[in-house]
């Protein structure tokens, strides 16, 4: 390949700009030093031609202040003036009476702007006038003043002379060097790189570089060489490309992150060691653990920690537990694998897992941060749990799954019902998918009450599955699996669709109530969702202000930014945004602040033991208090008893549902009682006209 080169950028016209400039700046340097050394020397000259010239005249100065003789002094005066360079001469008694004095005229000068400054316009001397002998009597003094115009213009004159000297041998030896460096670097380093040019990338060893002449044994022939030996290298590197895409392979049986064997390596560690085991009768034991909540570091702290975390973890269950050596391997994301062998019975399997806990439990620290996690295990026992390979780590996986449903940093042995158990979740994850079609599926409506007006103001639509073998289905059961497997958008919709009509039902029946329904993560995850619920509400004509949307702390904290952005074209179209089961997530005030939100909805759990549990106490007074500071609604879920609603009403909480008002009820069933809810609140207002309203 030719490669040009823009003149002004090749190497030897740096060089020569740089050399230019430092040979005139040290040109200038060492000028300017001799100019300042010559100053000093015409400096002292000066001071040295005035007192020769005081001494010459000392003692005719004297005679003639003694004496008081007028001629005397004028002819001393006269003679100093002898010199071109006297400006100023006078002979004075000592109480300031001047005997003889003279003054010219300073030359005038076009350079006394430069000199003046240096050596002063004029320099003036002064001296005693005593007679010889032991008499110190001082009769009077001689004063002179010397224009220093002329030696200046003599120093002016060599100090230029000496800078163009100066300049002129830095230029000569800047070019000297420039032509030095051209001969030995430069030109043969153009050389080198046009015989680079010539090499052809698809043959590197077939032409070699020529080494440049008179530089075969310094640093331009050394460089020639190791181009040459690169180039035989990256020839003879084809010859090893089998060799190294083995050694990728091997490489590839490794986890990249934690350098922990991967899911292929373990299954084949897993072999052998029930292969070596069976033989023995001996046991072995398959911990998988989860990290728990591991998505939330991830976005609480960003990826680099999360894979920081992962490689000390890693590091941490690599070591030898209490028991011996054990074999970890890292399936991926937040999921490790400890393998345990020679195993004499299951109260060695909880205290390696008691070992396991507390290492992952222990803070990392990652730079200024520290971050702490837990993990829970599952536990799979070869012979007891099953002698296949795969068998025996799928079951470890399922029970590490189904112990995260009943809590965190925990372990769990597996138990013959966990089969069965899978295959019942799969069973009603299918039967789910048939809901909607069949009809199974069902709203109820609970009512909420404002608590200081008495009255029904809206309702939370609620969903019903009634299965036609299993009979009522518990929401908390089949809404995760309607979640995972996608099926909640259609069945959200549907709720929508019914939820929306109900409501324009009983508008046109004169019961104008807010509905409020559950929006999931994943309905909020949809491109369309601000769209379909516009679109819903306009084919039922109810205006948005009716319509509540209920959204819990966790689902929007998976895409904040995206979820507040659809929240805030809902809320510009005029449609409600409350917090369901506040209290229970990540109860972020940096989120709540970002929000639309104009509800606050305390978790049942905190009401439930309202007055008898401090703590709880304590959480629903806080969630009211920050609703009022927010200026929010607070809505209280599984009010139960009178107390309750007296105390959450007295606190300052504005309405409430639960038990104590009503149960979620069918639509029909919802009309009777808002009837007789109403009838009891207007006859209530007529026997205490003063209630609050």
């Amino acid at each position: 390949m030719n490669q040009r080169f823009n003149p002004k950028r090749r190497l030897s016209y740096r060089i020569l700009r740089w050399v230019l400039a430092i040979a005139l700046l040290s040109g200038i340097a060492l000028s300017a030093g001799q100019i300042v050394v010559d100053a000093r020397r015409v400096s002292d000259g000066l001071d040295q031609q005035a007192k020769q010239t005081l001494a010459l005249v000392r003692d005719a100065a004297t005679q003639a202040i003694y004496s008081i003789d007028d001629d005397l002094g004028r002819q001393v005066i006269e003679g100093l003036f002898e010199q071109r360079a006297m400006h100023g001469a006078s002979i004075e008694h000592p109480d300031g009476t001047v005997l003889a004095e003279k003054r010219g005229e300073l030359r005038p000068s076009s350079y006394r702007s430069i000199t003046d400054p240096i050596f002063e316009a004029q320099r003036e001397y002064r001296i005693p006038l005593q007679r010889a002998g032991g008499d110190r009597t001082i009769y009077g003094y001689l004063n002179i003043h010397y224009d220093t115009a002329y030696a200046a213009r003599d120093w002016l004159e060599r100090a230029t002379l000496t800078l163009l000297t100066g300049l002129a041998r830095a230029l000569v030896l800047a070019l000297v060097l420039f032509l030095v460096f051209h001969l030995l670097l430069t030109r043969p380093l153009l050389r080198i790189i046009r015989s680079v040019s010539d090499v052809d990338p698809e043959a590197p060893g077939d032409h070699l570089l020529d080494k440049p002449q008179g530089h075969r044994d310094d640093e331009l022939g050394v460089w020639v060489n190791a181009t040459n030996n690169l180039l035989t290298s990256i020839t003879e590197s084809q010859e090893r490309h089998a060799e190294a895409k083995e050694r990728i392979n091997r490489l590839s049986r490794y986890d990249k992150l934690t350098g922990l064997p991967n899911r292929e390596m373990l299954m084949g560690m897993l072999r052998n060691a029930i292969h070596e085991h069976r033989r023995a009768g001996q046991h072995v034991a398959i911990y998988c653990c989860g990290i728990d909540d591991f998505k939330s570091i991830n976005e609480q702290y960003g990826y680099h920690i999360g894979d920081g975390l992962l490689q000390v973890l890693a590091e941490r269950i690599s070591q030898d537990s209490a028991h011996g050596p054990v074999l970890a391997a890292r399936l991926g994301s937040d999921q490790f694998v400890v393998v345990e062998q020679n195993l004499r019975d299951g109260y060695q399997c909880a205290s390696t897992c008691d070992w396991l806990l507390y290492q992952i439990s222990r803070p990392v620290r990652l730079g200024d941060m520290e971050v702490g996690v837990s993990a829970t295990v599952g536990i799979a026992l070869y012979p007891d749990d099953a002698e296949h390979t795969e068998q025996l780590l799928q079951r470890a996986e399922q029970t590490m799954t189904l112990a995260k449903t009943a809590g965190r940093n925990h372990y769990q042995f597996y138990v013959a019902q966990v089969d069965e158990e899978i295959r019942e979740r799969k069973r009603l994850e299918k039967d789910l998918m048939r809901a909607l079609p069949d009809n199974q599926l069902h709203l109820v409506y609970q009512p909420q009450i404002n608590l200081g007006s008495r009255r029904i103001v809206g309702a939370e639509a609620l969903l019903r599955w009634t299965h036609p073998t299993l009979g009522m289905v518990p929401p908390d059961r089949f809404i995760p699996l309607a979640e995972l497997n996608g099926s909640i958008v259609e069945i959200g919709r549907w709720v929508l669709e019914e939820a929306c009509r109900q409501a324009a039902e009983w508008a046109a029946a004169e019961m104008p109530l807010h509905i409020a329904i559950n929006l999931s993560a994943v309905q909020l995850r949809q491109g369309d969702i601000v769209e379909t619920i516009l679109n819903v509400l306009k084919a039922y004509d109810i205006p948005p202000g009716r319509l509540e949307l209920e959204v819990t702390e966790t689902s929007f904290m998976e895409n904040l930014d995206s979820a507040v952005e659809k929240l805030n074209q809902l809320k510009r179209e005029g449609v409600n945004v409350a917090v369901d089961d506040f209290g229970t997530g990540y109860s972020s005030l940096t989120y709540l602040k970002r929000l639309p939100v104009q509800h606050l909805k305390i978790d049942k759990q905190f009401v439930q033991d309202l007055l008898i549990n401090d703590d709880d106490t304590r959480i629903a007074n806080t969630i009211i208090d920050l609703g009022r500071s927010l200026n929010l609604d607070v809505i209280a879920e599984g009010v139960e008893t009178e107390e309750q609603e007296f105390y959450l009403h007295s606190r300052g909480c504005q309405m409430a549902q639960g038990y104590y008002f009503a149960k979620p009820l069918p639509a029909d069933d919802f009309v009777r009682f808002y009837a007789s809810f109403h009838h009891k609140a207007v006859a209530s207002a007529s026997v205490n006209p003063t209630n609050d309203t």
